[in-house]
């Protein structure tokens, strides 16, 4: 009786056709992704379309500006930006947010993540402060809630005080121009 060791062709022909397969199979899904036309630089947010997470942050010692409260969004346009003191990008988005707290239409809100009081004072006593509202998140729970994977991040909340826009990193003159400005204008636009 003999043993046969040697595998019959048509396997043969599976085990040597399967890598070129797996390898057509991730050629043609990174083709397609990368033909999409889609930034594979943004993040999208599962929060998108909801209803901003319930926060009540106690304000920032030493300013006399109120916290950050979700109930206070109900109705208008708001904008809430993520920002720490020792977030780089932080300070290189910060004149654009001066800019924007120009714009009466909408309220600017701050949610301070991880930061010392004092360093934060700091910061906004060097820069200057646009925010009207800032809520202090010293352990970062709450910046979970909000989805937040690192500073700087903004969002715009509807008057139906939905989520209507995240923007993650530092804002700059151009993302203003070409996408935040658009989705506070729809935002603007929507019933509330």
């Amino acid at each position: 009786m003999s043993i046969e060791t040697e595998t019959p062709a048509p396997r043969r022909r599976l085990f040597v056709l399967l890598p070129l397969l797996v390898f057509l199979g991730l050629a043609g899904l990174f083709l397609s992704q990368l033909l999409s036309g889609r930034d594979a630089s943004e993040i999208p947010s599962a929060l998108i379309g909801l209803p901003a997470p319930q926060t009540s942050l106690p304000p920032l010692e030493g300013i006399s500006l109120p916290g950050l409260d979700t109930k206070s969004f109900t109705g208008k346009v708001t904008l809430v930006n993520v920002f720490a003191s020792w977030c780089a990008p932080c300070r290189e988005e910060h004149p654009v947010l001066l800019g924007l707290s120009q714009d009466k239409r909408f309220t600017l809100a701050a949610l301070n993540y991880k930061d010392q009081p004092e360093n934060a004072r700091r910061f906004l006593g060097d820069l200057g402060n646009p925010y009207q509202a800032i809520g202090v998140d010293p352990a970062g729970r709450a910046a979970i809630d909000w989805g937040v994977y690192g500073v700087p991040e903004t969002f715009v909340i509807g008057k139906d005080g939905r989520i209507a826009y995240k923007h993650v990193g530092p804002l700059t003159p151009e993302s203003v121009r070409a996408l935040l400005l658009p989705q506070i204008e729809k935002a603007l636009a929507a019933p509330g």
